[in-house]
């Protein structure tokens, strides 16, 4: 089992889209504050500017949603799962971040990916869709992040960002920094290589039917326990790291779900995160699993 189940308890969180019925900052910080009463652990958003072609549904900033969700509880970790690196400027991302984490004092979780799908989130709008040019940014805009958030002198100078001798300040709250976890997707191996250089790891399996509707699926156990081995025998820091995973649970509290949450903390999760989008079910049966409490053992 890797380290990270060792001495923590297990967490869990919820995870929503910023579009369709969910596209109301103000709804989405009432949400937030709903699940900190419920007793969730986490309130996760995901970054979309256009989710995919053919939507034509509202849409909010997850960032500003965020902040108004840091203002709305006081004890939930919060964060984008994931945000799309490759579309941002990552001198602006390290200040939107330490400003997230001061107004939270402390409770930010920061998650990058490559994003998704290519077309309508980066053609679309000019960008570069290519999957390893993406993964390039992502790698030097990790690095940028890392090294404005410490406070002191910084320099850069890679393919696709430069940086000369900036200072920012204030550093974040949390020490060393704020965690950040990278999102993949399994048995693809270079997310996975690069989660294991940071804090945490969220695998995701999610099928696009020709119907184009997403099926809510789980990476089955077997294949998770590969992944957190993957990860954990690439790891050369002893520091916490967080396996986390996007579930489905009934939420009845029944031996099912505690069954299915315990078969994955078994091997080595530690973050349950439970993913409430329209392919699921509507608002209303959505927002009553956050109120039925998380899936805990």
């Amino acid at each position: 089992m890797p380290e990270s189940r060792l001495n923590r308890p297990l967490k869990y969180a919820v995870s929503v889209p910023p579009h369709g019925d969910y596209g109301d900052p103000r709804f989405l910080a009432t949400l937030a504050k709903e699940a900190e009463d419920a007793g969730w652990d986490g309130f996760f958003l995901w970054d979309h500017l256009a989710f995919m072609r053919g939507f034509d549904g509202p849409i909010v900033d997850p960032w500003i949603s965020l902040a108004a969700i840091a203002a709305s509880t006081t004890r939930i970790r919060l964060g984008p799962m994931v945000t799309p690196l490759a579309r941002r400027r990552p001198w602006k991302v390290a200040r939107e971040t330490v400003t997230l984490d001061h107004l939270s004092q402390g409770r930010l979780i920061l998650g990058v990916g490559l994003g998704y799908p290519a077309d309508s989130e980066f053609e679309d709008f000019g960008e570069d869709g290519d999957e390893r040019v993406r993964a390039e940014k992502l790698d030097e805009a990790l690095d940028v992040i890392e090294g404005l958030w410490s406070g002191k002198p910084f320099s850069y100078a890679g393919r696709h960002f430069q940086v000369r001798d900036c200072t920012f300040l204030p550093r974040p709250v949390q020490e060393p920094r704020i965690p950040i976890w990278v999102g993949g997707y399994w048995p693809n191996r270079p997310p996975f290589r690069r989660a294991a250089r940071w804090d945490g790891v969220l695998p995701g399996r999610l099928s696009l039917e020709r119907r184009r509707a997403w099926t809510p699926t789980m990476i089955p156990v077997d294949q998770y326990r590969e992944m957190a081995s993957f990860v954990s025998d690439r790891r050369t820091s002893d520091a916490h790291f967080d396996f986390a995973i996007g579930g489905y649970s009934d939420g009845d509290g029944g031996p099912a779900d505690r069954d299915r949450v315990k078969t994955y903390a078994d091997a080595g999760l530690t973050w349950w995160v439970e993913n409430l989008h329209g392919f699921r079910g509507d608002l209303s049966q959505m927002r009553g699993r956050i109120a039925l409490g998380p899936p805990r053992l």
